[in-house]
Parts: C-alpha cells; sequence; structure tokens
C-alpha cells in the first residue's frame, strides 16, 4: 500500500485516467473528488462489504431453503 500525505487541493493521479483530489479536510473528516472514466466503478468498501453480507446471507437462506425442501420430498 502506498501511503501518501496531501493537503486540501492536492491531487494524485492513477493511470491516464483517474485523479483523485482532497477537497476538504474539515474536523478529522477528509473529503475525496474522484474523475474517472465511466467503465471504472468506484464504490466505498464498506458499501461493498454490505452487499457482499447481504448476498451470503441470501445464499445462504437460498441452500437452508433447499435443503429442507430435498429432505420434505424424499424422507422415508
Amino acid at each position: 500500500m502506498l501511503v501518501l500525505t496531501r493537503k486540501a487541493d492536492d491531487a494524485i493521479v492513477i493511470g491516464d485516467s483517474i485523479t483523485i483530489t482532497v477537497v476538504s479536510v474539515e474536523g478529522g473528516v477528509v473529503k475525496l473528488g474522484i474523475d474517472a472514466p465511466k467503465e471504472v466503478n468506484i464504490i466505498r468498501s464498506e458499501l461493498l462489504k454490505e452487499v457482499e453480507n447481504a448476498n451470503k446471507a441470501a445464499s445462504k437462506q437460498h441452500d437452508d431453503s433447499f435443503i429442507e425442501a430435498y429432505y420434505t420430498k424424499y424422507k422415508s
């Protein structure tokens, strides 16, 4: 992981097409502006983890209901 120190209005360029700019720093909160092509997906990591957890929970519920249906159908 590359760790950089930046001040408000400083920017970082990634590759040829992504620029991240420090918009402001206030009370321990850093606001970033991200300029990237439309085909680049940008999502906050905590939201991505939320979606992954929801998908895992939904998959588990599906697996459990399938097992219960199978057991009910084929029990002796």
